[in-house]
């Protein structure tokens, strides 16, 4: 019997990681238990806490949602400094594609259970075997092409992967908020519950998963998730070069914007 967590559960701010005796494991994002609003130091954090998720094979099911009803609603883009440095860039392409690769690297079944908005690396949850959305679930993409930059980062692969490319290409150039039920329709979510109720679905598909033989669930896996780990691999790490170049440029233009009032505040 599970009697004590790992110390690594305790080690990352906005990732609440639970164990029960099963060997399920609950991954909630959070900002002080509350809805989560990304930030640089949760993309460097992530990549070892994925990596760790991944070797611990007392993980039997892991399942990712969000505290607060919503999956991921926001992003801190300041806290990423000047994403026009390369060296900068360079630390954010290189945390990009590991993450994925550590998502994608987890052995055993992964369930999404999706609340609220999915509006930030909405990835996270396409890297499930199956998602679970509440009838208030929706699908965004906030910080990409309606910010200025190439949505590079694995989102395009992900849901191209799931949707198919011309869903994804339209989503994703004219990013608005898709529901539950379109991506149901879309064959990007498994199962559309009742609000509340995402979380409460994954631990009964969890259940149900572990009455399978684990050398099973974890060879299920990793037999299901292979074609996309594939595209990963081959992938991200070019779209996020690409990312780099117009993120670069957009501050290269705002910059230039904002150059005219600095010198009016100068003179004056």
């Amino acid at each position: 019997m599970q009697t004590t967590q790992p110390a690594y559960f305790s080690q990352y701010r906005s990732l609440k990681l639970k164990r029960d005796d099963t060997g399920v494991l609950v991954a909630e994002f959070h900002s002080n238990g509350r809805p989560f609003t990304f930030t640089a130091q949760d993309h460097t954090e992530f990549v070892d806490a994925f990596y760790r998720i991944a070797q611990d094979r007392a993980n039997k099911i892991v399942i990712v949602t969000g505290a607060g009803g919503d999956f991921i609603p926001g992003i801190d883009f300041a806290t990423f400094g000047n994403v026009a440095d390369p060296g900068v860039w360079s630390q954010t392409h290189d945390e990009g594609c590991q993450i994925l690769e550590n998502i994608a690297n987890i052995r055993v079944p992964v369930i999404a259970a999706v609340e609220g908005r999915a509006h930030v690396h909405s990835e996270y949850a396409l890297l499930a075997n199956v998602i679970v959305a509440a009838e208030s679930a929706t699908f965004h993409d906030v910080p990409h092409f309606a910010g200025g930059i190439v949505p590079g980062d694995g989102i395009f692969t992900t849901w191209s992967y799931r949707a198919g490319a011309g869903r994804a290409e339209a989503f994703l150039l004219n990013p608005q908020p898709l529901t539950a039920r379109t991506a149901h329709e879309w064959g990007v979510v498994a199962e559309v519950v009742a609000k509340g109720k995402a979380l409460s679905r994954a631990r009964e598909l969890a259940v149900l998963y572990l009455k399978v033989p684990e050398v099973t669930r974890r060879n299920t896996r990793v037999h299901f998730i292979h074609p996309l780990k594939e595209r990963i691999v081959r992938e991200v790490g070019y779209g996020l070069s690409l990312e780099g170049a117009s993120a670069a440029d957009l501050v290269k233009s705002m910059q230039a914007q904002s150059q005219p009032v600095t010198e009016k505040t100068k003179s004056a």
